[in-house]
């Protein structure tokens, strides 16, 4: 029987995850199948109950749900310190993980990023950006978060500083911290299709000396790299972030070595039609 994954959210329609996944089940020959689905925070405890009743293999969870998921699955160590799951797994118990710090990670090391040392600049407090700031917190880069409230990026910084250095603040000084960074990573929806013209940031707001990595993979061009471009800085798409994530939680579900290429050439196909 075939066997079922899923990725829950909302909203949910940008999704490339299943175009992603469906593409490396068919080059792995695998019996499975992977789709989209809207749920909401209130019913996303239902969902999970409902879908490991049904038997299916895992899931992925993206914007708004990555912490209300922790009320209601067994968090692996990592994902408990983080405070935020992407990833479940219903292989023995319901297990929830977290792979957006790995892609992340990943994404910035294949753009010659140095990781250790690196003064990275957040912008936005949700569940991605909980991933990411303790994995690079965790590997030695000196974090900064700033969000719209400024009380839940510096209760992010506060938890994320048990792994790392790390301070919050708001956006009021956004100018002053961007002229400071190394590295400028969008963890918003700002710039999401179809808002494409929302940005974090202008060209004037950014130097050369910059790393630009938005994590909203659609289009794959947003605002704030076209304007990012224009300021001379180094740009890193989410493309590489959603697959590099979405390999680890292959990874989990599966056992099996997940093909990176065949699922990145299924994002970027998509994104170019």
């Amino acid at each position: 029987m075939k066997k079922v994954f899923a990725v829950f959210g909302d909203p949910i329609e940008h999704s490339l995850s299943p175009v992603m996944h469906n593409a490396a089940f068919k080059a792995l020959g695998m019996d499975c199948t992977y789709h989209a689905f809207r749920v909401s925070r209130e019913n996303l405890k239902d969902a999970i109950k409902g879908a490991h009743a049904m038997g299916f293999g895992g899931l992925n969870l993206t914007v708004p749900l990555k912490e209300e998921a922790l009320k209601i699955v067994q968090p692996d160590p990592l994902a408990a310190t983080m405070g935020a799951i992407n990833t479940v797994d219903f292989k023995c118990t319901v297990r929830g993980y977290n792979t957006d710090g790995i892609g992340a990670k990943r994404a910035l090391v294949d753009a010659g990023v140095k990781i250790e040392g690196a003064k990275v600049l957040i912008v936005g407090a949700g569940g991605a950006a909980r991933g990411i700031s303790f994995k690079l917190a965790g590997d030695g880069a000196d974090i900064t978060i700033a969000n719209r409230t400024p009380e839940k990026s510096i209760q992010l910084a506060e938890d994320v500083a048990l792994v790392g250095n790390a301070r919050g603040c708001g956006l009021d000084k956004l100018d002053e911290l961007i002229a400071d960074a190394n590295v400028l990573i969008n963890c918003t929806s700002l710039g999401m299709h179809p808002q494409v013209e929302a940005t974090i940031a202008i060209a004037e707001q950014m130097h050369s000396g910059l790393v630009v990595f938005d994590i909203v993979y659609n289009p794959l061009k947003t605002k704030l790299l076209k304007e990012a471009e224009k300021a001379g800085a180094k740009t890193v798409s989410g493309v590489m972030m959603l697959v590099y994530q979405g390999a680890e939680a292959f990874r989990i579900w599966t056992d099996v070595e997940p093909p990176v290429e065949v699922m990145k050439e299924a994002v970027m196909g998509a994104l170019r039609t």
